[in-house]
């Protein structure tokens, strides 16, 4: 999940292939599953997303004690009930007894501080933590909404870039070019406008100096006559995430690609294709498509075997969509830009996820 919101939706309700007592509600292209005849197709209710922290209360109300993940079972997460895919809830909470569902929907009414619903945030090991200071220059990440949940980022045919999605730990690296300043961060402490002290025990650090990103980002700077230049890169490997793809995150082995990059030029920042830039320069994640957006092939794509180590060993995470010309969406409030994720992965046993 990237941004939390707990909205009302207008469901699609379709039958449940393996089991008589039980439906499939349709939100987007996600399905969760639900009772058999409470909902139908046209009717509005709620949607809590994936990685929502439910109070006790709702959890009580909903009969889900005891039935969500986490060390509290409050948490929300992919399952796989009675052979089908389930993300997310659908319901119709008493605390929204006098509201107008389809009115909220239309209106894109979030009901998350209402209910009392949080976002769920990843414990953050030591090799990816530490001292952390102001870093007013950093420039940001962007979060990157669920295709499932909003399916009209991409229009049919628009010329489209499909990467693999690396799961790892992102590694957000700002250069500035008039003072030569580095500033290195995850993306939670990104998010604050917080850098984390150079150290040689962390994590992004080690990955920043291991891989020349600090030379890479200087020769770009010059080269775009730019302000400042962002890297953006997932570390990975063993010791950062249950997918290691065959590196080794505690030596020398740290693994390292770059998803994307933004530059502050003239005063605005833009964003870059890195296969374009930095191709050959830096390690890339895999490209896997190029062509007319279509969203089959993507659901199709996002599933599967990872190509990152090139010795298949275990499932991919998914992919991320960006057009073949940067652009803004409506839809998103900002960057054209979507992921869709692998049920497999989602549903994986012993997964971890830490940012």
């Amino acid at each position: 999940m990237s941004t939390l919101r707990v909205t009302a939706e207008v469901l699609t309700i379709h039958e449940h292939p393996g089991a008589d007592a039980l439906e499939l509600a349709q939100v987007g292209l996600y399905r969760a599953v639900v009772a058999k005849g409470v909902y139908r197709t046209g009717e509005s209710a709620v949607y809590i997303p994936e990685q929502s922290v439910l109070p006790a209360g709702l959890i009580e109300e909903l009969g889900l004690t005891g039935r969500l993940a986490g060390g509290n079972s409050d948490r929300v997460k992919a399952v796989r009930l009675r052979g089908e895919l389930s993300q997310g809830i659908v319901c119709r909470p008493a605390a929204l007894a006098d509201v107008d569902l389809a009115g909220a929907a239309a209106d894109g009414t979030d009901f998350a501080e209402l209910l009392g619903v949080t976002k769920w945030v990843p414990p953050i090991p030591p090799t990816m933590s530490g001292d952390v200071e102001a870093a007013p220059d950093l420039l940001p990440w962007v979060d990157i909404e669920n295709i499932q949940r909003y399916p009209n980022v991409f229009a049919p045919g628009e010329p489209v870039v499909l990467t693999e999605k690396l799961h790892g730990s992102a590694c957000l690296m700002t250069y500035v070019a008039e003072s030569g300043r580095v500033h290195v961060s995850s993306k939670g402490f990104g998010a604050k406008s917080l850098a984390l002290q150079e150290d040689p025990r962390n994590l992004y650090w080690r990955a920043v100096h291991g891989h020349g990103v600090v030379a890479a980002a200087a020769e770009l700077a010059e080269r775009l006559g730019a302000r400042r230049v962002g890297i953006f890169g997932e570390v990975y490997g063993d010791g950062v995430q249950d997918l290691t793809y065959g590196a080794d995150g505690r030596r020398d082995t740290l693994g390292y690609a770059v998803f994307d990059i933004s530059a502050d030029i003239d005063g605005q920042v833009r964003w870059f294709d890195p296969a374009e830039l930095l191709d050959g320069e830096l390690p890339l994640v895999p490209r896997l498509y190029e062509g007319p957006y279509d969203a089959d092939r993507v659901l199709g794509l996002a599933t599967g075997r990872e190509s990152v180590s090139g010795r298949d060993l275990h499932l991919r995470e998914g992919v991320v969509i960006r057009p073949a010309v940067e652009r803004y969406s409506r839809v998103t409030g900002g960057r054209a830009i979507a992921k869709a994720v692998s049920p497999a992965y989602l549903t994986r046993k012993g997964g971890t996820e830490y940012e």
